[in-house]
């Protein structure tokens, strides 16, 4: 019991460490997921809601209905998840406001750590494996500099955001919220959807973005049997170009509308990318900004010493 019990509070953390990656700007929960040994149980997971999951459901076999999709796992994931959002958001917020290099310093260096850590999963390094690391920075480093489309609500454009903006909240590396501003449908969907409670707009979303969370759960379960090293290598690359992002020195670049007036959510003005610069000096701020910076590589490190520790110590059980 106690082991249940140890195990649950564990998924329970690494839920919510993802639902606080979702808060920041920029960071992805699956960024988390991977780092903290979850991502691919979650697409297995989400993958077994198929039409074996929907015949158990209607031959009235819950307890197989419930083994099947992992539903403990993922119930426990999502509640880390809900609380850590509903808990951290307003502390992040402050964070971001009154300290905002101090933030990004610390999850600057997570991110590093994060790509060490991810990165040496891979077993063998080849010449398509390095392909797809390179690949996959080049591809985040890319998005994180595109600039803003224009708004479109017709139906297919937003089930198609739908299923980006769900797709890359699990992939490591990129940001749906990010992608949607860079889609150019973030204020139609985000703000004025949801505030209107526009169901026209906000029906082919979620639509999509079911559609697109179960696509992908397949797609890369099967993509991790065929080509782990190559998928992984590419996961770090993507986790690689972020980085940009998180640099902690930058100044925020707010979204205007075709008058050139600031866009306002909740009466604040929208992120759209930043600008970033170097610190004119060696002072404190900088100073704590390293300290923190290597905080945040050694709680990856001291996550991976603990996952470690589980791993042997459930070896040891199975002997």
């Amino acid at each position: 019991m106690y082991k249940l019990i140890k195990q649950y509070a564990m998924l329970l953390a690494k839920g919510m460490g993802m639902g606080a990656a979702n808060v920041i700007p920029g960071v992805s929960g699956g960024t988390i997921a991977l780092i903290t040994g979850i991502f691919e149980r979650i697409i297995h997971a989400i993958k077994s809601f198929d039409t074996t999951a929907i015949k158990l459901l209607f031959k009235g076999k819950i307890k197989e209905l419930i083994k099947y999709v992992d539903f403990y796992f993922l119930i426990v994931v999502l509640s880390g998840m809900v609380i850590s959002i509903v808990t951290l958001a307003k502390l992040l917020k402050y964070l971001f406001v009154s300290h905002p290099v101090y933030i990004w310093s610390f999850f600057f260096g997570l991110i590093i750590a994060s790509v060490y850590y991810v990165g040496k999963t891979v077993v063998k390094w080849n010449a398509g494996v390095v392909f797809s690391f390179v690949f996959g920075t080049g591809i985040a480093i890319w998005i994180s500099y595109m600039n803003p489309s224009t708004p479109n609500d017709s139906f297919i454009y937003l089930m198609i955001c739908g299923v980006v903006a769900v797709c890359s909240m699990i992939l490591p590396g990129l940001s749906g919220s990010f992608v949607l501003i860079l889609m150019g449908n973030y204020e139609l969907v985000m703000i004025d959807a949801v505030n209107e409670g526009n169901i026209g707009i906000l029906a082919p979303v979620v639509l999509g973005g079911i559609i697109g969370i179960l696509a992908l759960s397949h797609i890369l379960s099967w993509i991790f049997k065929k080509y782990k090293d190559q998928t992984i290598a590419l996961l770090t690359g993507f986790i690689l170009g972020s980085l940009s992002i998180l640099w902690p020195w930058k100044t925020e670049i707010y979204r205007t509308d075709v008058l050139g007036e600031f866009i306002l959510k909740n009466n604040e003005k929208i992120v759209q990318g930043y600008k970033l610069f170097l610190p004119n000096s060696f002072n404190t701020e900088v100073l704590m900004a390293i300290v923190l910076a290597i905080l945040g590589l050694l709680t990856i490190a001291l996550i991976e010493v603990l996952a470690k520790g589980k791993e042997e110590e459930s070896k040891k059980d199975t002997h």
